[in-house]
Order: C-alpha cells, then sequence, then structure tokens
C-alpha cells in the first residue's frame, strides 16, 4: 500500500460535478492498493497514520497526531496511481495494481479502522474524482508498506 498524506485545512471531493466528501482541518489521505498487499500492512499503515505528529501544539511545534486535534477528520480518496511504474518508458505502468475485487475492501477496511478514531470521509472507489485541497503547511508525507523506514 502506498498513501499520500496531506495535513490539509479543507479538502473535497466532487464527481460529475456533485460534491461527495468534504473536511475542514485534518488530513487528506491518497491511498493505492498493491497485488499481494496484506492486512498486516493494512494494521501497519493504520497505526502510523494515526500515531503521525504532524499537528501543530501550543508552541506552533509538528507534535500532536490528527486524534489530539480536536474537530479534524479525514478525507480517504482511492488512487490506483500512487502504484505506478515509471522504470521503463515515458508511459506509466499500473500493473502492480492490485484488482477491484481486491483493492475495493482493502480501501474500506482501511477507512473503516480509520473511523475508530476520527471522522472519516471518502471518495468513489473507481471514479473519476476532482480533489480540491489547501494543503496546510505545506506538510506531505509518502508511506510504503513495503519501505517501512
Amino acid at each position: 500500500m502506498r498513501v499520500v498524506i496531506q495535513r490539509v485545512t479543507q479538502a473535497s471531493v466532487h464527481v460529475d460535478g456533485e460534491l461527495i466528501s468534504e473536511i475542514g482541518p485534518g488530513m487528506l489521505i491518497l491511498y493505492g492498493v498493491e497485488q499481494g498487499d496484506t492486512e498486516e500492512e493494512l494494521q501497519w499503515l493504520v497505526k502510523k497514520v494515526m500515531g503521525l505528529r504532524i499537528f501543530n501544539d501550543t508552541a506552533g511545534v509538528m507534535n500532536l497526531p490528527i486524534t489530539d486535534v480536536e474537530g479534524s477528520s479525514i478525507l480517504v480518496v482511492s488512487q490506483f496511481t500512487l502504484t505506478a511504474s515509471t522504470r521503463k518508458g515515458n508511459r506509466p505502468s499500473y500493473i502492480r495494481a492490485a484488482d477491484p475485487s481486491v483493492a475495493v475492501p482493502m480501501y474500506e477496511r482501511f477507512c473503516q479502522e480509520l473511523s475508530r478514531a476520527v471522522e472519516v470521509k471518502h471518495g468513489v472507489f473507481g471514479a473519476d474524482m476532482k480533489v480540491s485541497l489547501v494543503n496546510d503547511g505545506p506538510v506531505t508525507i509518502i508511506m510504503d508498506t513495503r519501505i517501512k523506514e
């Protein structure tokens, strides 16, 4: 699994001109599932995301996880293009992307696990979405369950 996490003051998702989801302060998470991703990796990622100290404390230092920031929420958007391989040529290959029969349940499970601690909203899996955000900081973190730095 690969995610791009952005600390935001606001974010929203539109499909066919219709507002699907929006949040105020919190995280926008772009989420991609690769072939072979497991429940163990999903749990590792949930734990890392929820513990990620990227919100400012009273001294203005990034020292708080999202669970310590009142009124914050998460918007999760599925994005298979995060699995792209660009090793050969100029056209990205998405061969590593998990089949929707695997990716959809993983996406739903990821959202469900995060929602145990904070409000979680989401986009529409597989839809052509228009994602808007105001990145706060900017703070952008990339995580890959296969490269656990």
